[in-house]
C-alpha cells in the first residue's frame, strides 16, 4: 500500500464526468466539448505504511492533508 498519495479528487472528477455525459446526450459532438484538467486534489497519508517502512512523515505534512490513514 502507497503511504503518499497526491491525486485528483474523485468525487468532484465524477460530477464534471456527469457534466460532459449530459451535453453529449443533450446532442453535443464530443470532439466539440473541451478537455478539462482536474483543479481539486487531495493528500492521502498512510500512517500505517510509514511505520512499517520506519518512515517519518512531518506534522507540517500531516497537518496539510486531506485524510491521515491511522
Amino acid at each position: 500500500m502507497l503511504t503518499v498519495l497526491y491525486g485528483p479528487n474523485r468525487i468532484f472528477e465524477s460530477t464534471r464526468i456527469a457534466g460532459y455525459v449530459g451535453k453529449v446526450l443533450k446532442g453535443a459532438k464530443p470532439a466539440d466539448l473541451p478537455i478539462e484538467q482536474p483543479t481539486k486534489f487531495e493528500l492521502f497519508i498512510n500512517l500505517i505504511t510509514a511505520k512499517a517502512l520506519s518512515l517519518t512523515i512531518p506534522q507540517s505534512i500531516l497537518q496539510r492533508a486531506d485524510h491521515v490513514i491511522q
